[in-house]
This record gives C-alpha cells, structure tokens and sequence, in this order.
C-alpha cells in the first residue's frame, strides 16, 4: 500500500486556534483534575477533523471549548482570530441522543433555532424546507420523533443542526447509537452535505474506521490528562467505502497508536491484576489432556 497518511502541517490561515489550552476541574476533597494539559490544535476552513481516543481524552472538552459551552483553565481558543467568549450562531453541536422535541413534527424541530433567531416565517419555510430535502426527510415533515427510526431522527437533527447555516459544525458521537447498516449510509450522505455545502466539521468518535472513513485528518489523542498525541492527514481518494482495502489499513495504524492510551486508561480504572487480553493468561490445566494420542 502507498503512503496514505503523514504527519499534517498548516496550510491556509486557521479557522479554529486551540493555543496551549488546559482544562481543570475541582476535585471532590480538595485539589483539581486536569481533563487536557497545553493542548494545541488548528483547523482550516472546510476540513472535517476527527478526534478520536480513549474514553476520559478530553474529546468533548475540547468540543465544548470551540462551542463556547465551557471555557479554558488557561489558554485559549479563537475562532476566525477572535477569542471564544461564549456560543455563537458561527457553530453548532449536534449530539449523540437527537434530542428532538418529543411534542413537535419534524418541519417545527427544524424550524425551532429560526424561530428563536427571529427569522420570518416565509424565509424560515423555505430554510426548512430546503434542509430537509437535503437529508431527505421532507416526506416525514409532519412525522412526531417517535414515529421516525433512529437514523431518521439523527437526519432531523443534522437537518436541524444546519438550518442556520453556521461555518463550523460540531459533532459529538452522532452515530454511536445506531447499527453498523444504518451508520454506514449516513456517513455517506455526511460526506455528501459536508461536499456540498463547504463547513467546518469537527467530529468526535470512539470508532477508528469511522474517523478514518471520513475525516482529513484524524488527531489522536493521548490521556490523563488529554492532549494530542498526532496529527495524521487522511490523504485517500473519496468517497471512501467503509470495507476499503486502504481505508482499513490506515485504520490498523490509527488502532496502534491508540493502543497504548487505551491500556493506560484501564490500567488507572482496574486492579493490578488486569494484564491484556492475551497476555499472563492461566493454562487450562485439562486443556492439554489428550496430546499426542
């Protein structure tokens, strides 16, 4: 296989700055807990980035950071030059659960940000309508959440997500929740959107082939506290098809390196008689019965 990955270096002027962030917390009994420790990390305008690592990495930390939801210990995060200060309509989030409002169809979930902005109701139809063809549930416009799948209730809330067209979109896990078939098609209308409409995508994953299916970069990140611990470019032709023969290879090299800061993780959560699988496993004594007859 040729060289699919190496190491990314800038290229145009940063859309998002993370400068030497740190993050604490107070721990209960006195003290801190550092979740992410001088983390720096820039993102071109129009790249989809994922970060992915072990759980307690500092993933959605940092999302929260970009999306003014949390603030930093210590340095900063700039978006477009300027210093986050709190949310913005620049960026959005969309998380793992829909989070649909369970008492309105589908067109009003869309259209609820709109109406909160005060956007008026010709422009906010045509807005909705326009974003929901574009995950091709305008058929279900007047469908409750209830009575939608799982990965239609993750296009409402994509479509949602969208309709007041931000540069950069956040993503939290949005996927997690659904089976492997489903996960692969909405990857690819993902890629898709994101083709079409040129944002900003920032998007968390404990799954390496996802983030290597869809990212141009996968930054990889170490633990305890978090930090980035590489930087890889994804530089494979798309669209990328989730049983590709490159995409899984790179995959394998992302899993090396996270290896060690999963291990690490459960060694800090575990006794100190956890070893890993494969490793200081007891013989069964019976097993061998038989050998050589």
């Amino acid at each position: 296989m040729v060289d699919t990955y190496r190491d990314a270096k800038a290229g145009d002027a940063p859309i998002i700055e993370v400068a030497a962030v740190t993050k604490s917390w107070p721990r209960e009994g006195g003290g801190e807990v550092t979740s992410l420790a001088a983390v720096d990390l820039t993102i071109r305008r129009g790249e989809f980035v994922c970060l992915c690592g072990p759980s307690g990495c500092g993933k959605t930390t940092i999302l929260n950071l970009i999306a003014g939801l949390e603030h930093p210990s210590s340095g900063e995060v700039r978006v477009r030059g300027a210093r986050v200060e709190g949310p913005g309509p620049d960026r959005t989030v969309m998380f793992q659960e829909s989070a649909l409002f369970p008492w309105l169809s589908v067109r009003s979930n869309v259209a609820f940000p709109l109406e909160m902005a005060g956007v008026p109701k010709a422009e906010r139809d045509a807005r909705v309508e326009r974003h929901l063809r574009m995950v091709h549930l305008w058929r279900y416009r007047d469908a409750q959440p209830h009575e939608l799948s799982g990965g239609m209730r993750q296009r409402a809330a994509l479509a949602r997500a969208l309709v007041n067209d931000p540069s950069i979109l956040m993503m939290d896990e949005p996927f997690a929740a659904l089976d492997a078939q489903t996960r692969d098609v909405l990857h690819g209308e993902l890629e898709r959107i994101w083709v079409e409409t040129g944002k900003t995508v920032v998007f968390v994953t404990h799954n390496v082939r996802e983030a290597v299916r869809l990212g141009d970069r996968v930054i990889i990140m170490g633990t305890r506290p978090g930090r980035v611990k590489r930087d890889l470019e994804v530089s494979l032709a798309r669209p990328r098809e989730p049983n590709d023969r490159d995409v899984a290879s790179l995959s394998a090299v992302v899993e090396r390196e996270l290896k060690i800061e999963i291990e690490k993780v459960i060694r800090e959560e575990l006794d100190d008689a956890w070893t890993p699988a494969g490793n200081g496993l007891p013989r069964d004594s019976h097993r061998g019965m038989g050998d050589g007859i």
